[in-house]
């Protein structure tokens, strides 16, 4: 059986009790570390509380090899960890999808997901986002402006959109990298950048950076350590003014 085991948002404390007690009982732990990462804690820290040895997985190993742990389930129980919630990342749907082709039996155990920690920390409701993106680091000779695409889609259909920011294994994307990104996407296009944004980082700790305001504020604003994810308000309610105004210094 192949368990895909959500790790929830910041330190391994934020594992549910259902989701430690297979890892104890799993023979092998795997740990995909490159669509989310723990800022909060280490490779160390989590196998002293599974009292396990975990080995990792890069983005070859999950999108390119993944035969190689996934036959393991078929005989055994395979506990594969990712942060957040494990199905929100398509990499992990595509992979349950081939355990299914193998004949490998699956099961998912919830973590805690920044789609919906971002809700509560920012106070913008749930069902007004639109479709998220993620702005990856250019590279020479490629500057993708899709992102700013949907945010611009979205906000002509009057819905926020959640801005994963880009994870490498040498740095984490900042909240003011993003919006300096979105504004060179925004002029390559020919198109305006937005008015508000609003930053999160660290969600899941015990003291999470969130900030409302303009780009200009915002890429003033020391947020901290990571990992940063950004978000691109449509028109304000009422109600989500208030609380960004209450917790979050708009």
């Amino acid at each position: 059986m192949l368990f895909f085991i959500g790790l929830g948002l910041y330190d391994e404390q934020d594992l549910s009790v259902k989701g430690l007690e297979q890892i104890r009982r799993a023979d092998h732990i795997f740990l995909e570390s490159y669509t989310s990462c723990l800022t909060g804690t280490s490779i160390r820290k989590m196998e002293h509380l599974f009292g396990r040895e975990i080995q990792v997985l890069n983005r070859e190993d999950v999108e390119q090899h993944p035969e190689t742990f996934l036959a393991l389930a078929k005989d055994e129980d395979v506990a594969f960890l990712t942060g957040g919630d494990p199905m929100v990342s398509t990499t992990h749907t595509d992979l349950r999808i081939r355990a299914a082709a193998m004949g490998v039996q699956s099961r998912i155990i919830h973590g805690a997901s920044i789609a919906s920690a971002v809700c509560g920390l920012t106070g913008l409701q749930n069902y007004r986002f639109g479709k998220s993106c993620s702005i990856p680091y250019p590279e020479k000779g490629w500057f993708p402006t899709a992102p700013f695409e949907v945010i611009a889609y979205n906000l002509d259909a009057n819905l926020h959109t959640l801005v994963y920011l880009d994870i490498r294994e040498d740095r984490h994307m900042t909240i003011p990298e993003a919006i300096t990104l979105i504004g060179e996407m925004a002029e390559k296009t020919g198109g305006e950048p937005p008015d508000l944004y609003v930053g999160v980082a660290r969600a899941g700790s015990a003291e999470p950076g969130v900030a409302a305001g303009s780009s200009r504020s915002l890429k003033e604003f020391d947020f901290g350590p990571p990992l940063h994810i950004l978000v691109v308000p449509a028109d304000l309610h009422i109600m989500e003014r208030e609380y960004l105004e209450t917790f979050a210094g708009l």
